[in-house]
């Protein structure tokens, strides 16, 4: 049974963080958008649907691999710990887009270390003139060190197995396409109302309220149900035992 409440806030998540989305990608689609060949124009919109294909791509292979990686060590470890740091990366991602702090850049650093190996690898792919090429392009695309992607990957760890981590990063890059696509088509005016003051504080606002609500058992800890619920097959194979426990 799928559990939507934290797909929903994934998706919310990426909704929410499109100013970030705006600013931070906003230069790379026009960019990218710039790049299609003339000869190409006509199918501009194929070929940014194809780069964002493949950026939330990759966003749920991280949350694929995230999650296979967080199931082994939350069998020794627990996952309270994941929640917890899922709800401070929430918060200080609501911080970061207020512009109340700004530490949330330090871990972006850290992932320059990869992206200086990766960028690279799309300059044979220009000029962007084919779907394959935008796909591909938007893959490597999707590694581009971002603390908001940062904050959504911590906030899938805690979901602790592969499939619920990679649900959570593709419902989290859904929430990020109107924003992105819209930039990359030159809404300009859709990009001006996400970077107005009060729409940012307001969904910052509203980011640090998902963080809090991580941190006190939100969605994340619903893992520890999918534990208990194994507990009714053993009861209704030893009811003397369901009866002892009801008594």
């Amino acid at each position: 049974m799928i559990d939507w409440a934290p797909l929903l806030t994934a998706f919310s998540l990426g909704l929410l963080s499109s100013a970030h989305c705006v600013g931070m990608c906003g230069g790379i689609m026009g960019a990218l958008t710039m790049a299609i060949p003339a000869a190409a124009r006509q199918r501009r919109l194929q070929l940014l649907l194809g780069y964002n294909l493949g950026r939330i791509g990759s966003y749920t292979l991280m949350g694929v691999l995230l999650g296979a990686f967080a199931g082994v060590v939350t069998g020794w470890a627990g996952e309270t710990w994941l929640r917890v740091i899922a709800g401070l990366l929430l918060i200080t991602m609501g911080l970061y887009l207020a512009d109340w702090w700004r530490g949330l850049t330090y871990l972006e650093r850290v992932g320059r270390y990869l992206w200086a190996y990766l960028q690279p690898l799309g300059k044979p792919l220009m000029p962007v003139d084919n779907l394959p090429k935008a796909i591909l392009l938007g893959m490597i695309w999707g590694w581009l060190p971002c603390g908001l992607v940062y904050t959504a990957l911590a906030y899938a760890a805690a979901q602790a197995d592969m499939r619920g981590s990679g649900g959570v990063m593709l419902a989290f890059g859904l929430g990020t396409l109107p924003a992105v696509l819209a930039t990359g088509l030159a809404a300009r005016q859709l990009a001006g109302l996400l970077q107005a003051r009060g729409v940012r504080t307001g969904f910052a606002l509203l980011i640090i309220l998902f963080g809090i609500w991580t941190l006190l058992g939100g969605s994340p800890g619903h893992r520890h149900h999918h534990a208990e619920a194994g507990d009714p097959v053993q009861q209704h194979a030893d009811p003397a035992g369901d009866a002892s426990h009801h008594h």
